[in-house]
């Protein structure tokens, strides 16, 4: 039986021009090399699996050869491989340094090749500091390590840095496609394509893939071949999936998701490759984003088929609700429950079945426009709000006349209560915001503009109405409000009141709970012209800022004997 060498050995890179996706790297070094340009200490950092030993053998190899040598030389007398992780003390270091003191037999260089450097220990980085600083003529050193930031910077300032980047799916996949022509299997590009994702940029992982796959389907691979020995979702599965979540097809779904499940796949995994696919959806989309789909010619007609039929709002909503998911899973207590939910709600985005009529029906804003004032929302008694059953009972038979109001003098308004009133918990936050900021939001009736009553009132009427209404909101608690309104008396101009205050503050507190008072001053002067202005003047802020002295003089003037107090006492101001 011929000894079987795996495919990472026997296709392991013998020049520059092998290597896989470090282009820029391989130049610089060749350039280096002619120009007689080489640093005599190398640091060779990046991801596991990407060509940082095989370059540093390269590298060896090139710098003693001179075109006389044979040509399976490999100068192993002149290239020493020290691994770091095994010999990481300072003896191991200073036994090193000894040996660098050594010409070269054969060749010109003396190259040690140092792996996984970051695992020496402190005192053998400082031991090794002067040698590699200053080594010998004759000799180089190459350090290789996939965690740079492990390595104290003495070090990194005595070499000279080579980051190596993650291998493409590109360039791996084709790589891979020469191989598989080397080896003579027959290889789905989509079947390339997965085992070059799953190797996540590291080109050993994919030939080690790689000579798994062939070992289980033989000369033929295929992309279910793949799949099903890397226990991978396949794209089918995301294509089916999308498919009824557009179709609103939840039953269907569910089952799809349980199926997935029973083969071994978790819900994280499968909700993280569902907001992937939509990613990918959107990104086929749009001509100048397909570059990045990283998928098989194949696949990649399947996407572009699927992307039409699923809208850019479908998709970013989608991936926004997968995402969610994604970051909930492992603190939910029902993790299934929690993916379940999401595809539900994915299922739901699209679906058109009936739904409720979700006009709003307000004052007329051209009303509130034509006036310049800020709207209000009309109350209505809670004994004229009857069951949704009875009001559609009464509509049939004739148009709906409830009862006026109590703040109706003159013509009231008419009132028109729609068939399905919305109505929100008065414990959630959302209804305590909307209650306070957008009052007439909550309000579904019609009001008819030109019944509005508009009587003249006074000045005096209004400030009786504005001291009463203070008083209300003493009565009720509400006393930061009540101490804002008694701060200033309006001023009428028409129907405009006009107030002044010393700071934005106090402005900004009357505006947010302004509805109840204009509602109480139109309904007590029953006219429902009036509107509010406020201005800010900072002199009155300076009026409210009483020095002590000025303090002492208001306090005399309500009581003489202040003063006689004070100066029995001889007391300070």
């Amino acid at each position: 039986m011929e000894h079987f060498v795996v495919s990472a050995r026997k296709y392991r890179p013998q020049t520059f021009k092998d290597v896989v996706g470090q282009q820029a790297i391989t130049n610089t070094l060749l350039n280096a090399i002619e120009n007689n340009h080489l640093a005599q200490a190398l640091l060779f950092t990046g991801p596991r699996g990407v060509g940082k030993t095989t370059c540093a053998r390269i590298l060896a190899k090139m710098i003693n050869s001179d075109g006389s040598e044979k040509e399976d030389e490999d100068f192993a007398f002149n290239i020493f491989e020290l691994d770091a992780a095994s010999n990481n003390s300072v003896d191991d270091i200073r036994n090193l340094t000894d040996q660098v003191r050594i010409p070269p037999q054969i060749g010109k260089y003396k190259v040690y090749i140092i792996d996984e450097v970051h695992m020496l220990s402190p005192a053998a980085f400082n031991a090794f500091l002067k040698t590699l600083e200053e080594p010998p003529k004759h000799c180089i050193f190459i350090l290789a390590t996939t965690e740079k930031h492990k390595i104290i910077p003495t070090i990194l300032s005595r070499c000279q840095i080579f980051d190596f980047k993650r291998i493409t799916v590109k360039d791996a996949k084709a790589y891979l496609k020469y191989i598989a022509e080397e080896q003579g299997v027959q290889a789905d590009d989509d079947a390339l394509h997965i085992i070059a994702q799953k190797a996540d940029g590291a080109m050993r992982d994919a030939l080690s893939i790689f000579d798994r796959v062939v070992s289980f389907s033989g000369k033929d691979l295929t992309r279910q071949a793949v799949t099903e020995n890397l226990n991978v979702l396949d794209y089918d599965t995301y294509f089916t999936s999308t498919d009824l979540i557009l179709e609103n097809k939840i039953p269907e779904l569910l089952i799809l998701f349980n199926k997935t499940l029973s083969k071994g796949f978790d819900g994280h995994h499968f909700i993280a490759g569902l907001a992937a696919h939509f990613r990918d959806l959107l990104v086929s989309k749009t001509p100048q984003t397909i570059e990045l789909l990283e998928v098989g010619e194949d696949t990649k007609k399947k996407y572009l088929e699927q992307s039409q039929k699923a809208s850019q709002e479908f998709l970013l909503q989608g991936i926004h609700l997968a995402n969610e998911s994604d970051l909930k899973y492992k603190s939910s207590k029902n993790q299934r429950l929690l993916i379940e939910l999401c595809l539900m709600q994915l299922a739901s985005i699209t679906f058109d079945g009936e739904k409720k009529n979700s006009k709003r029906y307000i004052i007329p804003p051209s009303y509130f426009k034509k006036k310049g004032i800020t709207p209000i929302a009309v109350q209505i008694p809670k004994k004229e709000v009857s069951n949704s059953s009875e009001i559609k009972k009464e509509e049939t038979s004739k148009p709906a006349q409830p009862k006026a109001p109590d703040f109706a003098v003159n013509k009231p308004p008419k009132i028109i209560l729609k068939q399905e009133t919305k109505r929100a918990s008065g414990l959630s936050l959302s209804s305590i915001k909307a209650k306070k900021e957008h009052l007439i939001k909550q309000m579904d009736v019609v009001v008819d503009e030109e019944n509005l009553p508009t009587e003249a009132f006074t000045e005096d009427e209004l400030v009786a109405h504005w001291h009463k209404f203070t008083d209300i909101l003493v009565e009720q608690g509400k006393h930061n409000l009540a101490s804002i309104l008694s701060m200033d008396v309006p001023k009428v101009k028409g129907t405009t009141l006009y107030l002044e205050y010393p700071n934005e503050t106090n402005k900004i507190e009357l505006e947010r709970q302004q509805y109840d008072l204009m509602l109480y001053l139109r309904k007590s002067l029953n006219n429902y012209d009036i509107s509010l202005s406020i201005t800010v003047n900072e002199v009155m802020e300076k009026k409210y800022a009483y020095s002590p002295i000025e303090k002492f003089q208001k306090l005399k003037e309500k009581n003489p004997n202040i003063d006689i107090l004070r100066k029995t006492f001889d007391l300070d101001i």
